[in-house]
């Protein structure tokens, strides 16, 4: 039997340690990742091997030659271009058409039992067998779905974590018959789980999926490289380790030389030649390359050294990857996480700060505090996007610097001369802030069109004209006067979609922002007539017909909303009681007393007026609260049907979109107008998307957020005014009356804390138990898992992406039913959860 190891990997997240060698080169316990895979391999009698290069082909080459050293017969298939993880071994086919074979990558840590893989795939006479594992996060990887048997039911690759229904995933070690090959395309990218498999999937051919019991890693993120060699120390992966273990987890090669006055805390490894003095230290997970000299007072802990590196006396290392050739002089601090990679210098008492890049070649001077990379910093965290953009403190977490940084590397994913659209709330802050995001965009050949300070809803209607890309608005946390937002667009001027933002984490990420040339630097202006064009597009595409003479309340609490009305209102011809009309920089959000406060003012407003309706926007105009004729709040899910109901009785057919998480009453409005509804996911772009699409009348998040899709797809609090106040005028009915003809809701939500470590694992828990439900129940997977009752009744169970908890919806006909529900499915969260 014969393997094709895939060696093609480019390895960029792993950057700087892969910036010059691929990615199946990179050393675990001072042996390239895919000298590990060829010794499991041959363990198992597979000794001849076709290995698919294409990144930096011929280091792989020369490093392992014919492969005699290892008593394997290796060949090798280049590609010239990137042909997929299918197209590579389409490439090597003239060398598979005998016998099936086995398909393992070259960057990935695995003790796999692949005879006992081939055994499942003889016994179940299956065209595929795809080795799958369990793992904790399965955000990164393609989950697959297999039934009792083993046979594949469905595939998902890459998946938010409202898609997570099971934490098995792929591996990529797959065993074949060679007639597979004949369903990939020669010469072209292709994809095994992307293209291949699914179609195979579709004609009924048995894929199956064997669940491995054994070890495996991506190596993918420097955090999986540390962990790998802590998992290769401790034995949770079967590795061949070279050297003598002279003490419990302390291996050290046979040709090292160790001071008797050194200490050594292990699990630790030590490489040939290398050598320790008197006085230091190396402590847990701590791996030393060949040729490797640690001076006395040298201290290191989980630092992984690669070979013929210096470190100098009194050197302190700890969670860190020294790349090879490199010398690190006498007193010299690297903190956890940093990388430093090949060839490098590390003068006397430099400080390289945690996270730090430092990319092959460079030379840190003597003394140097080092709180970025070379060029650029690298920011760290688990994930640059949240729910509201880009957050954080201002000026702790969000800096002018990241925001240069970000406006960088959004710069870099766009063509250059593009043009952007810029705005800002009304606080101090964000002006400031807004200044560095100009002022790196324009550095990247990137033209600005500033709107200044503007409702969010006219940045993005902005960011959909003409030849812009898109945008960046900064405005202030809801709620939080001390954070701040950075809300960065595509050119449909809704919030980036996630494809689009981890490429702009990528390019964060790696620091390897474009700069334009002198003569390229772009140009910055100031639209001279921005609010006058959406005020005028607005009131074109918007049905205006019988407000006049109609009498409302307005409320801007101290927002941009106050810069566009008058223009909207006064071409409108309606008596308008208007309130906190005056931007307000030094208090641009409110608290939520505050916000109860002002809403209880306006309801006064309203029935003391005798208006036909008061509304209240959030600071940036994006958000709308609705109070009625009697001065009684509207909260935000009656108030999604209300205008629900005012849109579908006038348009009497169409399609509405609405979020998975809203309550199913809105169907029963619908049907009885002759609505349709499309249920999206949560993620961000989810609404936009469907509001974009054809036939769409009306679009909501129950939030506060409604879409006027005849005019927009994304989230504007002005324009949903402006169509409220043509609605009411026609309809007979008030909005007290409208709210009283809808039936009463009866969902519930709860949150359960659920650590990032299991949440895979109780999706998987969640979806074995709603299968297993009968009675007629449906289970929807539109967004996380939603098991819907004959009756009516259903339950939603979602993780969130941002934070560790399970989210849960429940609904049913009245409230104990709905409690009941909820906390049923609640105990099968929280018992996965422990």
């Amino acid at each position: 039997m014969k393997a094709v190891v895939m060696a093609g990997g480019e390895g960029t997240r792993l950057r700087p340690m892969t910036a010059n060698q691929p990615k199946p080169l990179l050393p675990v316990v001072n042996r390239p990742i895919m000298e590990h895979v060829l010794r499991l391999l041959k363990r198992h009698g597979v000794t001849e091997t076709v290995v698919t290069v294409q990144f930096l082909a011929a280091l792989v080459r020369n490093y392992f030659g014919d492969g005699d050293e290892l008593g394997m017969s290796l060949q090798y298939a280049t590609e010239d271009v990137p042909l997929g993880t299918a197209g590579s071994v389409k490439n090597a086919a003239a060398r598979l058409h005998d016998d099936r074979f086995l398909v393992i990558s070259g960057d990935a840590l695995t003790d796999i039992d692949l005879s006992d893989m081939v055994r499942f795939h003889r016994e179940t006479s299956a065209l595929v067998t795809i080795g799958l594992k369990r793992v904790p996060n399965p955000l990164e990887f393609g989950i697959i779905i297999v039934d009792e048997s083993g046979r594949v039911q469905r595939f998902l690759e890459k998946p938010t974590w409202g898609q997570v229904f099971s934490d098995t995933v792929n591996t990529g070690v797959y065993v074949m018959e060679p007639e597979v090959l004949a369903h990939v395309a020669a010469g072209e990218p292709v994809d095994w789980s992307g293209d291949v498999f699914p179609r195979l999937l579709e004609r009924g051919a048995p894929i199956y999926g064997y669940v491995a019991a054994g070890y495996w890693e991506d190596v993918g993120t420097h955090e999986s490289y540390l962990k790998a060699h802590a998992d290769a120390l401790t034995g949770k992966v079967r590795l061949d380790i070279g050297g003598f273990e002279v003490s419990p987890g302390v291996w050290v090669a046979a040709s090292a030389s160790v001071e008797p006055d050194a200490v050594l805390k292990g699990p630790l490894f030590i490489g040939e030649y290398a050598k320790v003095e008197a006085g230091a230290e190396l402590r847990e997970y701590t791996v030393l390359g060949n040729n490797v000299v640690v001076r006395e007072g040298a201290f290191l802990h989980r630092a992984i050294v690669h070979d013929n590196v210096y470190l100098g006396p009194g050197t302190h290392l700890r969670g860190c990857v020294i790349g090879k050739s490199t010398d690190v002089m006498s007193g010299a601090r690297i903190e956890e996480n940093a990388v430093v990679g090949d060839e490098c210098v590390i003068e006397p008492e430099a400080y390289v700060s945690s996270g730090v890049r430092v990319y092959p070649f460079k030379t840190i001077e003597a003394g140097a505090v080092v709180n970025t990379s070379v060029i650029w910093e690298s920011r760290g965290q688990r994930s640059l996007f949240g729910p509201r953009g880009v957050s954080g403190l201002v000026n702790v977490e969000i800096t002018p610097e990241l925001c240069v940084r970000l406006a960088s590397a959004y710069a870099t994913t766009l063509s250059k001369g593009a043009n952007v659209v810029t705005s800002r709330d009304s606080s101090l802050a964000a002006r400031a802030l807004k200044r560095a995001v100009i002022g790196a965009l324009t550095a990247s050949a990137i033209n600005v069109l500033d709107l200044e300070a503007a409702p969010l809803p006219v940045a993005r209607f902005h960011a959909t004209r003409g030849t812009a890309a898109g945008g960046i608005a900064l405005r202030t946390t809801a709620g939080d006067p001390q954070s701040v937002d950075i809300v960065i667009m595509d050119d449909r001027g809704a919030d980036l979609p996630p494809a689009a933002q981890r490429k702009l984490e990528r390019v964060f990420s790696r620091q390897e922002f474009r700069r334009a040339f002198p003569g390229e630097i772009a140009e910055l202006t100031y639209p001279a007539r921005a609010v006058e064009d959406y005020a005028h597009e607005l009131l074109r595409r918007v049905d205006m017909t019988g407000v006049r003479d109609m009498k409302v309340v307005v409320d801007c609490a101290g927002g941009t909303s106050s810069l566009v009305l008058p223009r909207l209102l006064g071409r409108a011809g309606i008596e308008v009681l208007t309130v906190n009309a005056v931007l307000d920089d030094l208090s641009p959000t409110e608290t939520i007393a505050e916000r109860r406060r002002d809403l209880q003012r306006l309801s006064e407003l309203v029935s003391s007026s005798r208006a036909a309706f008061g509304v209240r926007f959030d600071p940036v105009g994006e958000r709308i609260a609705l109070v009625d004729e009697m001065g009684q709040l509207i909260g935000e899910e009656r108030a999604l049907l209300v205008v629900l109901d005012l849109v579908a009785a006038e348009r009497r057919g169409g399609r509405v979109a609405l979020p998975v998480t809203t309550t199913r009453v809105a169907e029963q409005v619908c049907r009885f107008h002759g609505v349709e509804v499309e249920w999206t996911s949560t993620a961000v772009d989810a609404l936009t998307s469907a509001a974009a699409g054809p036939g769409m009348i009306f679009a909501a998040d129950g939030r506060g957020g409604f879409v006027v899709p005849e005019f927009s797809p994304a989230l504007d609090g002005l324009a949903v005014f402006m169509r409220l106040l043509g609605l009411v005028a026609r309809t007979r009915l008030s909005l007290s009356q409208i709210d009283a003809r809808i039936p009463e809701v009866n969902l519930l939500r709860r949150a359960i804390p659920t650590q990032w470590a299991v949440k895979g694992a109780v999706m998987r828990s969640v979806i074995e138990a709603a299968e297993a439900v009968r009675d007629g129940h449906r289970v929807d997977t539109t967004d996380g898992v939603r098991v819907a009752g004959e009756d009516g009744s259903w339950v939603l169970i979602l993780p969130a992406a941002t934070e560790p908890v399970t989210h849960l919806w429940a609904e049913a006909a009245d409230v104990d039913t709905a409690q009941l529900l909820l906390e049923r499915w609640a105990r099968v969260v929280e018992r996965a959860s422990t």
